[in-house]
């Protein structure tokens, strides 16, 4: 299944549980791909995130149901997926603009949402500059922060990076201390990169450096990264837009376009050299695992 398909697939599964209790877990599953990466791409490539869809979904439907005189409020509410109907009822107004009541009201008309058709055209635009590489087994050390699923990664980890260089960043200057933060930091290049992990229920962010070996300070951990091939995308330009507008490219038209890789693994490693990252040169790189297409992929 290509990218294209998977996101299409993805829609018609939640297409067909609207009346039921869904998770993205459950969606990536039924698509076989990463949680993080489908639901990532979807957002990118929709402007929704599978919430949203399935909320605006919800909601218009329920408003045709409720277009009908035998159709009760709270028998809607409950059926797709509100335990009162007071939290339907603000759902429903926020959406339409008129409270569920009215739906059948000949001067009210409800908001569409129609299930999406994915469809990409690429025009224009620069090719994208990257390079496949195999590289062995490593560990990273850093602090880490957690994200809900469904948060906007986007906005979270700029904050979180902002938080780390204000307090942490200044650490690089003591290559000398006896303080163990310290000497983590500067002995393993702490910030040089990103780690993001997906699990069924949230986002890991891991603010990092290769480790190699020693101490580890209070606060920080260490994650093991297996042997596998990435494609590493190289971003030129001030962080945090560079490196974000780079993503929904890799998103929107290299995973639609690539004949020879998909997705592979669960996380993916930003790749930060230590100089001004707000200049119009700078450049880092988007760490993604992959893997090669099957052969009857391939030609179809």
């Amino acid at each position: 299944m290509n990218w294209i398909e998977s996101l299409q697939s993805a829609i018609a599964y939640m297409e067909a549980h609207l009346e039921e209790n869904i998770t993205t877990e459950q969606i990536a599953r039924h698509c076989g791909y990463s949680q993080r990466y489908l639901a990532q791409g979807f957002q990118i490539v929709t402007g929704y995130s599978f919430a949203d869809y399935i909320r605006n979904r919800r909601l218009y439907l329920a408003g045709k149901k409720l277009q009908r005189p035998d159709q009760k409020v709270i028998d809607v509410a409950l059926q797709y997926g509100y335990d009162s109907a007071d939290s339907f009822s603000r759902a429903f107004r926020r959406f339409h603009g008129f409270l569920p009541s009215q739906a059948g009201q000949p001067d009210k008309t409800l908001k569409p949402f129609l299930p999406l058709l994915i469809q990409i055209s690429v025009r224009g635009g620069e090719a994208m500059e990257y390079t496949i590489q195999k590289l062995p087994a490593f560990e990273l050390i850093g602090k880490c922060l957690s994200i809900p699923a469904g948060a906007n990664s986007f906005q979270i980890i700029p904050e979180f990076w902002n938080d780390f260089n204000g307090k942490v960043g200044q650490l690089m200057d003591q290559k000398d201390s006896v303080n163990p933060e310290a000497k983590a930091v500067w002995e393993n290049r702490i910030g040089e990169f990103g780690l993001c992990i997906d699990s069924p229920e949230k986002l890991e962010y891991l603010i990092g450096g290769r480790y190699h070996g020693g101490q580890i300070p209070v606060g920080y951990e260490v994650r093991h990264i297996p042997a596998c091939t990435w494609a590493q995308f190289t971003s030129i330009g001030p962080l945090p837009d560079a490196l974000q507008s780079v993503t929904r490219q890799v998103f929107k038209e290299w995973l639609p376009q690539n004949p020879d890789y998909q997705l592979d693994q669960d996380f993916s490693i930003e790749y930060y050299p230590l100089a001004d990252c707000h200049t119009s040169d700078y450049r880092c790189q988007l760490w993604i695992p992959v893997k090669k297409k099957e052969a009857e992929e391939k030609q179809d």
